[in-house]
């Protein structure tokens, strides 16, 4: 079979070379693009006689996997599939897998540390040492005593509700399905009005599926109180930003970290969050640790691996 990699996946190329002689020891063909190309031409082109192609988070729309006709498996070094059209891949038998668990200790921490900096101001006092600034009378907040609503409890989910208990923290959540395992450690299910409406923190843990698009809605985020902080890691279109950024600039909502957007970054010129008032963006890497991609390619050469032996 042919493999290819259309986009690094966090790999050397010392590595791929070592990869591509084992598995064409085996039979396969195994090619690694080390420059991450979007468009829709270059990737069909790098996939068009693929048997497998392993991608990290560049959008497979129907455009592209409709010409790659030899496609059997898509190998994902990601958590989320929602960038994938799955309804293609399951009318034409094409198998997924992905790499869910790599990044769970990296994005749970970064959601506690975004916390932590919207709490502390850290990057505003950095700005502000460096301009031979003061503290100006600031005083920043503790994460103890603090009402956590999570919204998701999967593996994400329940990790940084964790780190939260651990800084004493009082833990809700909301979630289709309730999970014994977060009720022993203490979170309390709540409906997600009543989660927004109360909540000192609201932290997000969900996939994009059509019932999550749009959930954090305007009128979600009326209801919060003027002291919340929110806390995106999850997926940028689970919440409305022209809404978020309007309920920042008129003080209905402290402060708001961000790492994910509708798009990934660069973000486009415009975007509502860039002239919003406190908030925090990053350029998605929550997930960008030496240790979880360490992780992801153990899990991607694995699921390889379980696919070309015919286990399912």
């Amino acid at each position: 079979m042919k493999i290819v990699a259309v986009e690094p996946i966090g790999i050397s190329e010392s590595l791929a070379e070592r990869l591509q002689a084992e598995y064409l020891s085996k039979g396969h063909e195994f090619k690694v693009y080390f420059d991450r190309r979007e468009e829709g031409e270059v990737l069909a082109e790098r996939m068009n006689d693929a048997d497998i192609v392993i991608v990290s988070n560049i959008a497979l729309g129907r455009d592209v996997l409709s010409r790659c006709k030899r496609l059997k498996m898509i190998d994902v070094a990601f958590t989320g599939i929602d960038h994938i059209d799955l309804d293609y891949c399951r009318e034409h038998g094409i198998r997924i897998m992905n790499a869910s668990g790599y990044a769970t200790v990296a994005v749970s921490e970064l959601a506690v540390g975004m916390m932590i900096d919207l709490y502390r101001r850290m990057t505003y006092f950095d700005s502000e040492t460096r301009a031979y600034g003061t503290r100006k009378g600031i005083l920043g907040m503790e994460l103890r005593g603090k009402r956590a609503g999570l919204v998701g409890t999967g593996a994400i989910g329940l990790a940084t509700a964790g780190l939260l208990k651990a800084f004493g923290c009082e833990l809700t959540a909301y979630s289709r399905s309730r999970r014994q395992e977060a009720e022993d450690m203490g979170i309390r299910y709540v409906s997600l009005e009543e989660l927004m409406r109360e909540s000192d923190i609201i932290s997000l843990h969900v996939p994009l599926t059509e019932d999550t698009k749009g959930m954090i809605s305007r009128k979600m985020l009326s209801l919060c109180k003027s002291e919340a902080i929110l806390v995106n890691t999850a997926r940028g279109s689970v919440v409305d930003n022209v809404a978020l950024a309007e309920a920042l600039n008129e003080g209905r909502l402290a402060g708001a970290a961000i790492d994910v957007y509708e798009k990934e970054p660069p973000l486009e010129e415009g975007h509502p969050l860039l002239g919003a008032k406190n908030v925090l963006l990053l350029p998605h890497v929550a997930y960008a640790t030496r240790e979880s991609f360490d992780k992801r390619i153990n899990i991607v050469l694995d699921n390889l691996n379980r696919y070309l032996l015919g286990e399912k």
